[in-house]
């Protein structure tokens, strides 16, 4: 179900799209919207990986920088039949983590240095396994596609106040409707992209931890992230909104209900969702409430001061 909604979701967006630029030129201003489109996403397709992770700051590990968390990372990936992701570290105080790449064979996961430090291992196998669930499900590609044609469509119909404005008769929407557009067609797609976005968290949720084997790890993951983003400011997300959809929870300040304008769920509904499959997989205990040890701030994760955290 979850499946079919995000597709009737991502056919909204499309069909929006269509439909703004059919309102500015008719068929040829649909088809200029439509390769418009197409060349964003194909740009996106290539470079949206690597211009995130370079957005963030973050820089690569591997077993030899960062042991314990490249093998969790390996063995998570084993378990979920993936390939072995590239693994980055952001020298962020906010605890947080997301996936990115164009596909499983070109897949990156990202968390912060201070999910490595405030998480215990059980905790952070949640995170992780969770990211690799959304890899496994082709969803880091699908919100940079919903992203591009939401941003395209905004685009376009600022494009449309300035030139289908003018017009009062059948050719152009007009003054007021190009008006409405301009308003109307973003808020739109961003609703369109927003609700994607829910869907597939609920989805990367259960499939995360059915990949960990404890459904409970992530939930308690989860209550801890969601308390530190209201405290702890991660500003390159602030900088960034856009990105924020791409984070395990959102990175902004002033968010927490499940609403229309939310780009996650509430964490309240995810944690009731996953203590619903651990009740069904018959296991309750993880993370915090399993006495799992948080990670040293110094430690086995590699060298560093305590200020930026052990990766330096």
């Amino acid at each position: 179900m979850n499946y079919f909604k995000t597709a009737l979701l991502l056919a909204g967006l499309t069909a929006l799209f269509m439909g703004v630029g059919f309102l500015i030129g008719g068929q040829g201003g649909a088809m200029i919207a439509l390769l418009i489109a197409a060349a964003m996403n194909l740009f996106t397709y290539w470079n949206s990986g690597r211009m995130v992770l370079s957005m963030y700051g973050a820089h690569e590990v591997d077993r030899s920088s960062a042991p314990e968390l490249y093998d969790l990372v390996a063995g998570l990936a084993g378990r979920a039949g993936l390939p072995m992701p590239r693994v980055f570290l952001i020298d962020e105080p906010q605890p947080n983590a997301f996936a990115t790449g164009r596909n499983p064979e070109n897949a990156a996961v990202a968390v912060t240095v201070g999910l490595t430090q405030q998480l215990s291992r059980e905790e952070l196998t949640g995170v992780i396994a969770h990211e690799l669930a959304h890899i496994k499900n082709h969803d880091t590609l699908l919100m940079t596609i919903t992203a591009t044609i939401a941003g395209a469509i905004s685009m376009v119909a600022q494009f449309g106040m300035f030139f289908g404005g003018h017009r009062d008769n059948n050719s152009g929407p007009g003054i007021v409707g190009s008006i409405l557009m301009m308003i109307l067609a973003p808020l739109g797609a961003m609703l369109v992209q927003m609700a994607i976005s829910r869907t597939r968290e609920y989805a990367a949720d259960n499939l995360g931890a059915r990949i960990a084997g404890q459904p409970m790890w992530l939930a308690s993951a989860l209550t801890k992230i969601e308390n530190a983003a209201h405290q702890v400011p991660n500003m390159e997300a602030e900088r960034n909104p856009a990105t924020a959809h791409m984070f395990i929870v959102n990175p902004l300040s002033g968010h927490g209900v499940d609403n229309l304008f939310a780009t996650h769920p509430s964490t309240e509904n995810r944690i009731a969702a996953l203590q619903q499959l651990a009740a069904e997989m018959g296991g309750q205990g993880g993370g915090a409430a399993s006495g799992g040890r948080a990670y040293p701030t110094r430690g086995p994760w590699g060298r560093g001061s305590a200020r930026r955290g052990p990766w330096g």
